[in-house]
């Protein structure tokens, strides 16, 4: 065990042993944000130093997102690769046949969708082991991640798996926490919570925390729902939040009651990949999750182009996103837009470039003479 390793060890030994009261509160949430720092460095020791041996994993980004399946060795994804794209990846029975990352794309609804078959991950990847360090530096890039699950065995792995990402500050189906830090000029710490805020720490554990990070001079701002873990992920600045959904595979191994149970929890799709059992749903749901929008093009004097959409996110679809998607020039020779479709009230109607589109419209680029 290194010395980082055991230095936590004996934090969250402490921890264990001290009652939680509102006395114990502030020194609580110092335990852990010293936890915090030790795991940023352990971290840093691995995604930098050579432990998990080999070359990093180069593939580079393409299509509308890009999604990883992450597993444990022989829970099925390189078939599901193979299932629901045109790439092949080796599949066998025996552990880790996926010995590098293997792209695959999937076409959905007009949309390309880079799919990334990653080697098998193992208890102890965030700590360098197996190739843990090269497949957790490529879940960091994805828009969504796939963890793919043994029917007969997925509460386990699911539960070793987020500890693995949350070890190397990938947050699973999780806000982004409302916390603003800026500097104060005029020296000390200035501590604001919004009306509505729900804020799961007194004001002595956030100055503790922040003294912990050598944070002296600042301004914290809390909004919303927030406690000690999101002042600490606030101020770290590295944590990434990404959406997830929990592929069940292999459900043709377990009985209808065990099916019945897993398809009632949140964020699962139970499949068979092997007998292509509900592939489908989990491309629906994978839709969903990406959370995209299509926009179709119209050419003056032609007629809509319904072949090849615009893929556009829900949170950046105005006309401004849809021209820098098409060209990041457009925009200095944009005039005005002409659209169709549920976002506006006549049809057509002329907009700016700050209109929001909705899905499925059709759009017209005027430019300037």
């Amino acid at each position: 065990m290194s010395s980082v390793q055991q230095k936590i060890g004996e934090i969250e030994a402490e921890i264990a042993r001290t009652q939680r009261n509102k006395a114990t509160e502030g020194h609580l949430g110092l335990l852990r944000a010293k936890i915090a720092k030790l795991r940023r460095q352990e971290v840093d020791q691995v995604m930098t130093g050579k432990s998990g041996g080999g070359e990093g994993f180069d593939v580079s980004k393409s299509g509308d997102a890009r999604v990883g399946l992450i597993g444990f060795p022989s829970v099925g994804k390189s078939t599901l690769l193979n299932k629901i794209t045109d790439t092949f990846s080796e599949t066998n029975e025996r552990e880790f046949t996926t010995l590098t990352c293997v792209p695959g794309v999937i076409k959905y609804r007009g949309s390309k969708i880079q799919l990334l078959d990653l080697p098998g991950i193992i208890e102890g990847a965030k700590d360098g082991r197996g190739k843990g360090r090269q497949v957790i530096g490529v879940a960091r890039t994805c828009t969504l991640i796939l963890v793919v699950l043994d029917a007969v065995k997925p509460m386990n792995h699911k539960r070793i798996i987020d500890g693995e990402l949350e070890g190397v500050g990938i947050k699973l189906n999780r806000n982004k926490p409302d916390i603003l830090i800026k500097s104060n000029m005029k020296g000390g710490l200035f501590i604001n919570k919004s009306v509505d805020s729900d804020i799961k720490m007194n004001d002595e554990t956030i100055r503790n925390i922040l003294k912990e990070y050598r944070v002296n001079n600042a301004e914290v701002v809390l909004r919303g729902k927030a406690g000690v873990e999101d002042l600490i992920d606030a101020i770290e600045g590295n944590r990434v939040y990404i959406p997830a959904l929990y592929v069940v595979n292999k459900i043709d191994q377990i009985t209808i009651e065990e099916l019945d149970l897993l398809d009632q929890i949140p964020n699962y799709v139970c499949i068979s990949a092997g007998l292509k059992w509900n592939l489908d749903e989990l491309l629906e749901r994978t839709w969903e999750k990406l959370d995209f929008v299509r926009i179709y093009t119209k050419p003056k004097g032609q007629l809509p182009d319904y072949e090849s959409p615009v893929i556009l996110q829900t949170a950046r679809r105005s006309v401004s996103d849809f021209c820098n998607k098409i060209h990041r020039g457009l925009l200095k020779e944009f005039k005005y837009a002409i659209v169709w479709g549920a976002s506006v009230k006549h049809q057509p109607m002329k907009v700016g470039k700050d209109h929001v589109l909705l899905d499925e419209d059709v759009i017209q680029i005027v430019k300037k003479i």
